[in-house]
């Protein structure tokens, strides 16, 4: 799909330990303020039980599950958007971006020192919020610039484009982002979508705790709840510390104690993968056979031709149509010819979009 989520905060707050625990590429964590100068890329599994037991009745020679991209960016700190630390490069890097989990420090250690002088998730959210709309700013001010220019012509679309940013640009300067800017669908898609503006990306907050806190979360995260109590943001708790000792072990049983000595169900870097999964607006859907069992990816609201394209260019330009199995209903009756013998067997065309779940068959001709 080429859709990726990027993790960013300031540096120490933890970021790279909960890149390692998701991510099948190990980047090098250090307490150094600036130690990396490049942003990690890695690919993520997304976790999905319904494979497995997709395969515990067709029993093939493999499982695939779908994947997603993830972005480890460095640190960012006071004053990135004009060059300071790293400087622009990563705000670059957080513009190629389709997503954002934003991971705040809510752990005390006094052998990683925090590089602000004292741990306040909190200051860190609006200083990191204030570092993405400088660069906003500057972009959105560069495009209004150069409509100027192409409104000395006459032309009105250019004035009326000109309006609408200027209201943006009073929007960031009073320090608000711009996925909290009311405007027009419509003139979201011709004025402002072009520019990849960073506060506009869909967000989800991390909150780092101290093993302690990995179950039931800490009097920081408590702070970062109420910040954010007025925005439609989700919080998730992550013990990243924990989590990465949990990730290093090989025996499914060794981690599930692990797990239920922290008092955790599953590990919180899970749900983090499902919830950004979520955040990209992506779903899946399955094909099945004697050589695998495999999950894809799409974007929700995909047509049955578009997602036989994300399998292969020729199933979409030769789709004839696609065979359907609700996966509820194959767990149900347990096999293909028992689903058709009770009428849930659907054959559908060009039109028909791809559920979450859905088993496909695609017929095509080339």
């Amino acid at each position: 799909m080429g859709l990726n989520c990027g993790i960013i905060g300031l540096t120490n707050v933890g970021k790279t330990a909960i890149f390692n625990c998701i991510s099948k590429t190990k980047a090098e964590s250090t307490s150094f303020a600036f130690s990396t100068n490049k942003s990690n890329i890695g690919m993520i599994e997304i976790p999905d039980d319904r494979l497995y037991k997709i395969d515990a009745i067709i029993k093939s020679a493999r499982v695939v599950p779908a994947t997603v991209d993830i972005v480890d960016i460095p640190g960012l700190a006071k004053g990135s958007s004009h060059g300071e630390g790293v400087g622009n490069k990563f705000l670059a890097d957080i513009q190629q971006t389709d997503a954002i989990i934003h991971v705040l420090r809510c752990f005390d250690d006094d052998n990683l020192p925090h590089i602000e002088g004292s741990v306040d998730p909190v200051r860190d959210l609006e200083i990191v919020d204030l570092e993405l709309q400088v660069r906003d700013l500057d972009l959105v001010q560069r495009k209004i610039q150069r409509l100027e220019k192409a409104a000395k012509s006459g032309d009105k679309e250019p004035v009326r484009q000109i309006g609408v940013l200027k209201r943006l640009e009073d929007h960031l300067e009073n320090f608000q982002n711009v996925r909290h800017f009311e405007m027009d669908p419509d003139d979201k898609k011709r004025i402002v979508d072009d520019m990849f503006l960073l506060t506009d990306k869909p967000i989800l907050y991390v909150c780092n705790v101290d093993d302690a806190s990995a179950a039931t979360g800490n009097h920081y995260v408590e702070k970062v709840k109420n910040a954010l109590k007025d925005q439609d943001a989700k919080v998730l708790v992550i013990a990243g510390a924990l989590e990465a000792e949990i990730s290093e072990l090989e025996d499914p049983e060794d981690r599930k104690e692990f797990l239920n000595d922290a008092g955790l169900t599953e590990p919180g870097v899970n749900k983090m993968i499902m919830s950004a999964y979520d955040l990209l607006k992506l779903q899946s859907f399955f094909t099945a056979g004697p050589k695998e069992v495999r999950a894809w990816t799409i974007k929700k609201g995909m047509t049955a031709p578009q997602a036989a394209g994300v399998i292969h260019s020729d199933l979409e330009r030769g789709f004839i149509r696609s065979e359907v199995m609700k996966y509820d209903d194959f767990m149900h009756y347990k096999s293909e010819h028992a689903v058709k013998e009770a009428g849930k067997f659907h054959v559908e065309g060009k039109n028909y979009i791809v559920q979450d779940g859905d088993i496909l068959h695609i017929r095509f001709n080339v």
